[in-house]
């Protein structure tokens, strides 16, 4: 597009770009009066409700102005989360659920006293809405997108500055930081809106493999409500089912202190890794139509702005997937063991469990697009059958004990055989033995003295036949004679 919209002798019918002409109402005085809101919305993927669409973009006309800690704003993130959550049915958790759910936490810490080492966490149990599950969650979504969410906003901005004509430049001023401010706007309204909408769908605090909520247990009623919609099984049963997966994976994040910053830690590292692909942003500027906003939508939730993977990229997934992976058999090995002979719909929730997991949610691909980050474990069904597999070699006591630290976390080559990990582990386990036993005697001056039976220096020809000859010490050795100086030939 060649047309330069600000130019008032620019008297052609060649349309205007559309994105200058946002800014320039945006940031010339003129505010959003001449940009359809609905269309807006529609194009970002937001409620079509025109009293919370006002709202919104008097929030954020404000923020555009308004100062920001960082390149994202997570002010806007947080209340789009809250709007979107509470855009739906989301009523308030009764006494009667909070009651129900406490008691099915209760039981579930108690059915799995009987099948794992591990102490149980003592937490409280809770029950949450939707929207309070976005409170308490909303800090360590923070923390994971952080990385990528600054480099999209970033990119944004720069993308914006460089399709920016040169005659805004210059009307710009000393007010260039409001494009980081809309960038970060932007990627908040998008990011608020994945959160929200995966309010929706999650279960419990910790149904994405993650603990979200550091030392929480809670279920979120409407949605276990929701997920037992169609499966034509008792109620009692899905709420028992979930809650021993709950109190499964809190029991785990709780007696392995190290676990939460470990898998925290792994995506954090792959999101900082992210790239964004500067190029894709610069031609959906130059191609935006605000007259097409479902393109504009499906270029966002396809993740325009994620580049290829690199190789160092596929290995950082690979060990965050493998994490996932073993955190998600272990959870799903020890809710079958604890619920087989308790629940008779146990079999058909746990396949139900694993392909949902397997699969994700419509939320959950629209966050993995947005941020570049899947935290669906591919390989659940392996890593169950690994932990089965200790377990049976081992006893509970000698599977948990897997957890006691990082390095002896099974790997991806375990999970493709898993009934070979054993074996593996004790070549491993045997060769670090004989790696510390000679580190050891190096230390201690061992390898400057004789080992025990070997002769010293001077008698390395003394035999039991050297008494008879009284001069094997003192010879060396022919070309036929064996070293030692002994008679080759002698029996």
């Amino acid at each position: 597009m060649t047309s330069n919209p600000l130019n008032p002798s620019n008297g052609d019918e060649e349309p205007k770009d559309p994105l200058a002409e946002m800014l320039k109402n945006l940031m010339g005085g003129q505010g959003m009066g001449n940009i359809d809101p609905a269309e807006l919305a529609k194009a970002a993927g937001l409620p079509d409700d025109p009293n919370l669409l006002a709202q919104m973009f008097s929030q954020v006309q404000a923020m555009m102005g308004a100062s920001s800690e960082g390149p994202v704003n997570w002010q806007l993130a947080h209340e789009n989360a809250r709007r979107v959550a509470a855009s739906g049915s989301d009523p308030s958790v009764t006494a009667q659920q909070s009651r129900e759910v406490d008691e099915a936490l209760r039981l579930a810490e108690l059915w799995l006293d009987q099948v794992t080492g591990l102490p149980a966490t003592g937490l409280i149990g809770r029950a949450w809405s939707r929207a309070e599950w976005v409170e308490e969650t909303l800090g360590t979504w923070k923390r994971l997108t952080e990385p990528v969410a600054n480099s999209i906003a970033n990119a944004l901005s720069t993308a914006m500055t460089e399709q920016m004509p040169e005659e805004m430049k210059s009307m710009m001023g000393g007010a260039s930081s409001m494009l980081q401010n809309m960038g970060g706007a932007i990627f908040g309204m998008q990011l608020g809106q994945a959160i929200g909408a995966l309010s929706a769908e999650v279960v419990s605090s910790t149904d994405i493999g993650v603990p979200l909520a550091d030392l929480e247990m809670a279920l979120l009623p409407s949605n276990v409500a929701k997920f037992g919609e169609g499966l034509s099984l008792p109620e009692n049963d899905i709420r028992l089912f979930l809650a021993v997966r709950e109190a499964a994976h809190a029991r785990l994040f709780v007696q392995v202190p190290w676990l939460r910053g470990h898998l925290l830690g792994a995506i954090e590292a792959y999101a900082r890794g992210i790239h964004i692909d500067t190029s894709k942003i610069e031609e959906l500027a130059r191609e935006l139509d605000p007259g097409n906003p479902e393109g504009i939508q499906e270029a966002l939730s396809q993740g325009v702005f994620m580049p290829q993977r690199t190789p160092a990229q596929d290995q950082a997934l690979e060990k965050l997937e493998t994490a996932l992976a073993l955190v998600e058999g272990w959870v799903d090995e020890l809710t079958w063991a604890a619920t087989e002979k308790m629940l008779p719909s146990a079999a058909a929730l746990r396949e139900t469990v694993r392909r949902r997991r397997a699969s994700g949610g419509p939320a959950e691909h629209a966050f993995s697009s947005l941020v570049g980050l899947e935290l669906r474990p591919r390989r659940l069904r392996e890593a169950a059958t690994l932990w089965a597999s200790l377990k049976a070699e081992r006893g509970i006591e000698g599977r948990d004990a897997i957890w006691q630290h990082p390095d002896l976390l099974p790997t991806a080559e375990d999970l493709d055989d898993p009934r070979g990990f054993s074996g593996r582990r004790q070549l491993a386990e045997a060769s670090g033995t004989e790696v510390d036993d000679a580190l050891q005697k190096l230390l201690s001056g061992g390898f400057d003295e004789p080992e025990t039976g070997t002769p010293a220096d001077g008698d390395a020809g003394d035999t039991g036949d050297a008494g008879d000859t009284g001069e094997a010490g003192s010879q060396e050795p022919g070309p036929d004679e064996a070293p030692g100086g002994g008679d080759s030939t002698k029996s």
